[in-house]
């Protein structure tokens, strides 16, 4: 979503204040973090993956993304791994040990970062946790590789067990609790399993072009998840079969932004 029209949305969303936690895939935190670093440009679907290859340009739908920005994405992110180890090993033993989880490498990285096009900028500034279950499922994945080879024997380590509690409990505590879903897979469920704590989302909105029949967990209709406890029965729930991309900016436009036009 990042990638592919939807990150100015974000940033608004993020940027005032309108949203209590993000979850989102790897893809869409180190592309907003890219995107500060280089361009992306236009191309097409139909575009030959042999030929991009040959080019050094990698696509994303209808967009292509050169290797020079993930080049640059290393050399911006890796000497910020370099700091947040020596942070790691320096506090051993002593009453401030420093545990890393996703939710805190996505704020150190957005205060890293230091640019107001970025979504994770503002999450930082406005202390909006922005969780990534599957934070190695991507580019920063990567990094992360390449730099355990670089730091051995010394190695980052990445407590997801924190971040699962501090989602879950922010859904304990909410008063209320609403979920917007822009697609599906572990995104959704982690959204709607952290909603489970408290015996269901008050409101759910799934938008994404998945059908049930199709096995996917996109396809699942909010009726699904209210016999599960993730939403409660009676809730205000709805799923909208449209395209996320073009459906969700007007969304925002006629609710959220409403007041500020």
């Amino acid at each position: 979503m990042i990638s592919s029209g939807l990150r100015g949305i974000f940033r608004y969303l993020v940027q005032q204040k309108h949203v209590s936690a993000i979850v989102t895939t790897a893809g869409g935190i180190e592309e907003d973090f890219i995107k500060c670093l280089g361009d992306t440009y236009m191309s097409s679907f139909s575009a030959a993956g042999a030929e991009l290859r040959a080019k050094g340009l990698n696509r994303i739908g209808n967009l292509v993304v050169p290797n020079s920005n993930y080049c640059a994405f290393e050399d911006w992110v890796v000497p910020i791994l370099d700091k947040m180890l020596a942070e790691q090993e320096a506090s051993r033993g002593t009453d401030d040990e420093v545990n890393w989880t996703p939710s805190k490498i996505i704020h150190r990285l957005g205060k890293e970062i230091n640019d107001e096009r970025s979504v994770y900028y503002w999450a930082y500034k406005n202390d909006i946790p922005v969780f990534c279950p599957a934070l190695t499922d991507g580019s920063l994945g990567d990094m992360l590789y390449f730099h355990t080879f670089k730091s051995s024997p010394k190695q980052l380590r990445v407590d997801i067990v924190e971040d699962i509690r501090k989602i879950n409990t922010i859904a304990v505590r909410a008063h209320r609790a609403g979920m917007i879903i822009l697609g599906g897979g572990v995104v959704k469920h982690h959204i709607a399993n952290a909603c489970l704590m408290r015996n269901g989302a008050e409101s759910a909105v799934y938008i994404n072009t998945a059908q049930e029949f199709d096995g996917s967990d996109a396809g699942a209709r909010p009726d699904e998840a209210v016999s599960w406890g993730k939403i409660k029965v009676g809730a205000d729930a709805v799923k909208v079969y449209v395209e996320a991309t073009t459906c969700f900016p007007f969304i925002v436009a006629n609710t959220f932004a409403k007041d500020d036009q």
